[in-house]
């Protein structure tokens, strides 16, 4: 190891310390470098688990930005990263200010509105489907004409900054029109989300609805350029009224030539967003009249779902996660010849199956013994309150599988979910 990497420092921006972000710490570690973590999590008490953890106000990104540029006078940063799309504008204006690799603040916003988004996308010509924005305060009723005209039925409500299909709403009628609004519009209204306290949380997007299959795309932008690591086939149809992930299989079984379509139209839309250096996850769309960019985010997949992924790099011994991949990448090393594993991958996570508390699950162990499953993480804990979608944000867990083939690790994970069975039972009162 190199004796010069040891004493470097890693800022971790985070509203959490979960899974993701103990997995960005056993990384930093394995590369020899300290941790410090930025987050949102307590608004009252300076260091509330006396961890060191630098209090930020996510919302507010060029004073948390600032407060970082403080903070490094006197301890020295050298690479920042941000888990979730909240802290990716502080970490993006931290970074400009720090002289450090990182997407610029204005393509971190855009990522971050949906509006915005659509607009930089139409701009440059990317194909992307028409859309109007509205205060949650309008009369849904007196929007229909508008959205008659100007976007049509089908079309798909959501807010403008929630990430994983939350608040994402189909509706093919007026009468639908009118019922997502609503619900969307008292989701936004909820003190769950108020206390983000964020602008885009006043208004609701509505977007033509796009046919065609979906696949994720997780990559990086190394000083401009667009790196692909995988794409994800998402054998599961997205087609409504909500959006619920559960199945991501890599390598994709699209056409080689439709691959290279999908990663020409994510280039020239990361291009379009201005986006630099530092990760990316898209979503996108394909169908006859082509590729459409339905989401681009400035952050890496979420939860556990990155451990799906592992990569060899030239000159570092071992497998490397996702999260020391894009450590690396953050501290300006090259990582161009970075290559993913060769077997098939792929992940569940695990949707909710109703309402409730959770009680318990069955057929765990009968599971893990499917030929191809690796790990079976059940992330919720007894008596949680699960919301499924729109409203929830979270899954029961996760499955992951690898094999010889993208059939064989999709069967796998179907295999394993059908062993387990899980128990909801009715929410207990709060006294």
């Amino acid at each position: 190891m190199n004796p010069s990497i040891r004493d470097r420092r890693l800022l971790v921006l985070c509203t959490t310390t979960g899974y993701q972000t103990r997995a960005f710490v056993e990384a930093a570690k394995k590369i020899g470098l300290s941790v410090i973590f930025g987050t949102d999590r307590c608004r009252i008490l300076e260091d509330p688990w006396r961890d060191g953890a630098l209090p930020l106000r996510f919302e507010n990104p060029e004073e948390s930005a600032r407060r970082i540029v403080d903070y490094a006078r006197s301890s020295p940063v050298d690479a920042i990263v941000a888990l979730g799309d909240r802290p990716t504008p502080t970490a993006a204006r931290a970074c400009r200010a720090l002289k450090l690799h990182y997407h610029p603040p204005e393509a971190a916003d855009a990522c971050r509105d949906k509006s915005l988004f659509r607009e930089r996308l139409s701009a440059a010509r990317v194909n992307a489907p028409s859309f109007l924005r509205f205060h949650i305060d309008a009369d849904p009723r007196e929007l229909l004409p508008l959205v008659s005209e100007r976007v049509g039925f089908p079309c798909v409500l959501k807010p403008l900054a929630l990430s994983a299909s939350r608040g994402v709403i189909r509706a093919d009628d007026a009468d639908q029109f009118i019922g997502a609004f609503g619900r969307i519009e008292q989701l936004l209204r909820s003190p769950e989300v108020r206390v983000m306290r964020e602008d885009t949380s006043d208004f609701i997007q509505a977007e033509a609805y796009v046919e065609g299959d979906e696949v994720a795309v997780e990559g990086l932008m190394e000083r401009g350029e667009l790196r692909v690591l995988a794409i994800f086939d998402k054998p599961e149809p997205l087609v409504g009224p909500f959006f619920e992930e559960t199945i991501y299989v890599t390598p994709s079984r699209l056409k080689p030539e439709i691959q290279s379509q999908v990663v020409e139209t994510l280039g020239r839309a990361a291009r379009a967003l201005g986006l630099h250096h530092g990760p990316l996850h898209a979503e996108v769309r394909i169908n006859s009249d082509g590729v459409w960019v339905l989401e681009v985010a400035a952050r890496p997949i979420g939860g556990l779902c990155s451990r799906a992924l592992r990569f060899s790099l030239a000159g570092v011994s071992g497998d490397l996660s996702l999260e020391e991949l894009l450590i690396r990448l953050a501290l300006g090393e090259d990582v161009r010849k970075a290559r993913r594993e060769e077997p098939a991958s792929g992940v569940m996570m695990i949707p909710i199956p109703a309402a409730g508390a959770f009680q318990g699950v069955e057929g765990v162990e009968e599971a893990r013994r499917i030929p191809g499953v690796e790990e079976i993480h059940i992330t919720v804990k007894p008596n949680e309150k699960l919301v499924p979608l729109p409203e929830g944000a979270s899954y029961l867990g996760f499955i992951f599988a690898r094999g010889p083939s993208p059939g064989f690790v999709e069967e796998a994970l179907r295999a394993a979910h059908r062993k387990m069975k899980f128990t909801v039972g009715p929410e207990l009162p709060v006294i």
